[in-house]
């Protein structure tokens, strides 16, 4: 999130950092399956215009400490199910489209953004062959001509949809 509010505005992404703060926190995260907010205080956000009318009865009772330890063992079994789902091996068909991932240089600016915020991955690109068990070779642009052409799965990130937009070439450093 931080690092699509680096490269969208630029030197003064951190006047949106309270605002990116406070989206993370109150977004689903399919993991534990409900935002944060929800999993740390048991209920949802709510901006302050919205909660006027309710009254301290609604936010504390008896039951509070049997939800939160309810919650606690739902967070769990989401996070040991979603760790295991991340634990299957990737697979990918020619045709499918991927994201190659980027390795950081250090001191080499890549999309106008220096370091931790520039993006991880780049694509997405066109799976043209399998190279072996676990080795894949996507259609690269002319830009990346200098970049050996077959890629280990690990490196690759599944592309559920095509986005209209992709990465302009000029932008690339490599």
């Amino acid at each position: 999130m931080l690092r699509a509010c680096a490269i969208q505005y630029g030197t003064s992404w951190d006047k949106s950092l309270p605002y990116a703060e406070f989206s993370y926190n109150n977004s689903y995260r399919a993991s534990i399956k409900m935002s944060p907010f929800r999993a740390l205080y048991g209920r949802r956000c709510e901006l302050p215009c919205i909660g006027i009318n309710r009254g301290r009865s609604e936010l504390f009772g008896p039951g509070i400490i049997e939800d939160a330890e309810r919650q606690v063992r739902m967070i769990r079994e989401n996070l040991r199910i979603a760790q295991t789902r991340r634990e299957e091996d990737l697979e990918f068909a020619v045709g499918d489209y991927v994201y190659l991932k980027v390795s950081p240089i250090r001191g080499l600016r890549r999309f106008k953004v220096k370091g931790k915020l520039a993006p991880r991955y780049i694509g997405p690109f066109k799976i043209i062959d399998r190279k072996g068990e676990v080795a894949y070779q996507p259609e690269l642009h002319d830009r990346l001509s200098g970049v050996h052409d077959v890629f280990h799965v690990s490196r690759l990130k599944k592309c559920l949809r095509v986005p209209e937009e992709q990465l302009r070439e000029d932008e690339l450093n490599v």
